[in-house]
């Protein structure tokens, strides 16, 4: 487990085209773990780039680099996290009665595995957080897998509340949880986004 230092500075930055590659790693890997502990969200073996590709395309994909990468240009190093966060709700989970429009959700939360442990996920979600307050929304949303309890627990302890679980056969997810949007500042990582706008 790494701990982020001045030996390990970390960067967040919007995920380019080039980064696909390590961005599909990075989520294989995760999904893979997810599967070794009976969690069934993603799919096994990570997504297709047909997911992951829109998403870079929008500009709402952000990495979070060992900035000690950029050392040795030639190494391949993937990102140490990534997490999508725009104004998409899914429509089979939020209703007009949420009012979809108040809040900027999270999408494709990872971290590295080797980096696990190191506060790193609680970081991004104050990021989140943060960027939501910044564009006049009052709340960050998430939904996570329906039988999870123990991610589940994760984020109400990090200031979701638990809004309702919506069972559907063909979805894994389905647990719907809400965070108010406030301006926090993340200290584990160089926020390199801090002069963009978020934009959906």
């Amino acid at each position: 487990m790494h701990t982020p230092t001045l030996l390990h500075p970390l960067a967040l930055r919007r995920a380019e085209p080039a980064d696909l590659h390590g961005v599909l790693k990075l989520l294989a890997d995760t999904s893979e773990w997810l599967y070794t502990q009976g969690v069934r969200q993603w799919p096994r073996g990570g997504f297709g780039p047909e997911r992951i590709e829109p998403l870079i395309e929008e500009r709402v994909l952000f990495l979070l680099d060992d900035e000690l990468r950029y050392l040795d240009p030639g190494a391949s190093a993937p990102p140490v996290a990534t997490i999508a966060l725009d104004e998409h709700a899914d429509p089979e989970f939020w209703t007009p009665g949420d009012d979809p429009g108040a809040a900027l959700y999270v999408h494709k939360l990872a971290v590295a595995r080797n980096w696990s442990g190191s506060g790193l996920g609680d970081a991004l979600l104050d990021w989140a957080c943060a960027a939501a307050y910044a564009a006049g929304l009052p709340w960050l949303r998430l939904d996570c897998a329906k039988t999870n309890l123990r991610l589940q627990d994760y984020y109400r302890k990090r200031g979701f509340r638990h809004i309702r679980t919506v069972d559907l056969p063909h979805r894994a997810s389905g647990a719907l949880f809400e965070r108010p949007s406030e301006d926090v500042s993340p200290t584990v990582f160089r926020d390199l986004t801090a002069a963009e706008l978020i934009s959906a």
